[in-house]
């Protein structure tokens, strides 16, 4: 597709947020035209994409010129000029420290239409949302605007927020990176804790940009990440039956990690088995359900993720089970299998591009960490990028 070769405005302007606040910051770009490069970009892909609900076109202009005169009056803004989508109408609010730090909100992006709980598809101002490597396939959801208008290059940072894989999944099934933080460490109006602010991005490097930005109080540096980072494996968590490919993909980028020193694969003090946590997610977002089997599941699953990682540093799996459906929908499977037992959880987890399917399009490798360890998360994808050890 077209729109997926727009990595760059047609004036050159760098792809990643790293790379257009330096050169803002520097001087050597103005933010007014990053900004109007990023909505051209929308203009001509939009229509095909259906990426984007709203378009804040001369309010990103004024924004972006403030910005500019805030650079000229020596203000040192981190995310300088980075035009930034932001998941649905009304996700604005959680947006502001990322404006504070020189960022340019350019609209809202699409997220699935009514009466659809938790179908993985979108619904923008020109129709349903497409997956950026083929059109006939869903990008997945919720955040699949935000997954889209990073895959195709017409924005380098999204806003997403994850209740039971909206990050991670149109990440995975997009080709970027996505991730979704602790839960209850960002503020969250999702009542029932499940759900945590995220972002989509297409380096890893953007990515903890991002959470340089909204974490506050700053997140604690911790100890560096000593490589290898040693991991545990797990195709399926004990209880999903993703479908071979994906499984397959998500191993060799394992095994490519591995073998560039990025992390180092341990065995088990007991074999990587969850409960299923779909009965408890579900009755945790059901008004007047009992909770009490919920609540049981809930720390069954965390007494034996706390026993895996005492020998490992991060969890790894499949980000789907499957690659992505048609716009029918997906029949029986939930694509949530292997991410919302860490939504109930509230572990952080972090989706790398592990490749591509025989459909032509890509999958996810998910990595999961102890709580607030997103710093950990991203250091690993940055190392991955850094040693070429990414799909």
């Amino acid at each position: 597709m077209d729109a997926l070769n727009g990595h760059t405005s047609g004036s050159g302007t760098p792809a990643s947020a790293e790379e257009i606040a330096s050169a803002v910051r520097a001087g050597g770009l103005r933010a007014v035209d990053v900004v109007a490069g990023a909505l051209e970009r929308i203009e001509r892909a939009d229509p095909v994409l259906c990426a984007f609900t709203e378009v804040w076109g001369a309010q990103a202009l004024r924004r972006a010129r403030e910005v500019d005169a805030r650079v000229a009056e020596g203000r040192r803004l981190p995310l300088a000029g980075v035009p930034i989508a932001v998941k649905g109408r009304h996700g604005l609010p959680a947006a502001g420290p990322l404006l504070e730090a020189g960022g340019v909100a350019v609209g809202a992006t699409s997220v699935p239409g009514p009466g659809t709980p938790w179908q993985t598809w979108g619904l923008g101002a020109h129709g349903r949302t497409v997956n950026p490597w083929r059109a006939d396939r869903t990008p997945g959801g919720s955040s699949a605007g935000s997954a889209v208008a990073v895959a195709a290059g017409l924005v380098p940072l999204a806003t997403g927020s994850d209740g039971a894989g909206s990050v991670r999944i149109p990440a995975a099934w997009c080709g970027v990176t996505g991730l979704k933080v602790t839960g209850g460490r960002l503020p969250s109006p999702d009542r029932t804790g499940l759900a945590a602010p995220g972002v989509l991005a297409r380096t890893a490097a953007d990515a903890a940009a991002w959470w340089r930005a909204v974490a506050r109080p700053p997140s604690p540096a911790g100890s560096p990440a000593s490589f290898p980072v040693p991991v545990l494996w797990s195709p399926d968590l004990g209880f999903a039956a993703p479908d071979p490919e994906p499984v397959a993909l998500a191993r060799a980028a394992v095994g490519r990690l591995a073998d560039a020193g990025v992390v180092r694969l341990v065995r088990p003090p007991a074999p990587v088995r969850l409960l299923d946590p779909a009965p408890a997610w579900l009755a945790l977002r059901t008004p007047g359900a009992d909770l009490a089997d919920a609540h049981r599941v809930r720390a069954e699953n965390d007494r034996r993720l706390a026993r895996l990682f005492t020998g490992a540093g991060l969890l790894l799996t499949p980000t789907a089970p499957t690659a992505p459906h048609g716009h029918e929908g997906p029949g029986d499977v939930y694509s949530t299998a292997l991410t919302w037992a860490f939504n109930v959880s509230g572990h952080p987890a972090l989706s790398v591009p592990a490749g591509f399917g025989t459909d032509g399009c890509p999958a996810g490798l998910q990595l999961v960490a102890p709580h607030g360890r997103e710093a950990l998360l991203l250091a690993v994808a940055r190392e991955a990028e850094r040693r070429g050890a990414t799909a």
